[in-house]
């Protein structure tokens, strides 16, 4: 299975535009993932495993890291944060606004019903997740271009001012 390990405030997560914060992180390299998949994070062992090729590509391993650190900084923030981002899509679906940040929230958004976002289900509340991954990878990486970063400029804009607002363009507490 060819795993390697590092500590979150050693040499991989060090080297992030992002400065992080909390309870260490284990982050581990693992060349047997699913083809499609790029990493996976285990909430309750504070453990992000990513594909080992991501290792010979250093800014695409950092957006898809930061994206990871962001499933941490999701649990933290609270409910009102994390509702407010939820209305903030909402406000974007009624505009229909079309893309994403990212492949991991688009394909989600895509596979969505109007009923979702009504319901509050569980294909939406995931949506909202990765979507906020999604676009704190966009954000805080030194990515700018990227096929994945569909959604236009100006839901960008709002996306920017919602992580300003909630002091998450800065010192992220995973």
């Amino acid at each position: 299975m060819g795993r390697t390990h590092s500590s979150a405030r050693d040499p991989l997560v060090a080297l992030l535009r992002v400065p992080v914060t909390g309870p260490p992180l284990r982050v581990e390299f693992a060349a047997d993932l699913k083809p499609s998949v790029h990493a996976a994070t285990f909430i309750r062992q504070r453990r992000i495993v990513l594909d080992a090729a991501l290792r010979r590509r250093g800014r695409e391993l950092e957006r898809i890291l930061i994206h990871e650190l962001f499933h941490f900084t999701w649990l933290r923030i609270g409910n009102a944060p994390r509702w407010s981002y939820e209305e903030l899509l909402v406000e974007e679906a009624n505009r229909r606004a079309r893309g994403e940040l990212g492949w991991s929230a688009e394909w989600r958004k895509r596979e969505l019903a109007r009923a979702d976002r009504i319901r509050r289900t569980r294909r939406w509340r995931e949506y909202v997740c990765e979507s906020f991954c999604d676009t704190a990878a966009w954000l805080h990486g030194r990515i700018k271009r990227h096929e994945e970063f569909t959604l236009a400029s100006t839901h960008r804009v709002r996306r920017r001012e919602w992580f300003r607002r909630y002091g998450l363009d800065g010192l992220i507490s995973v």
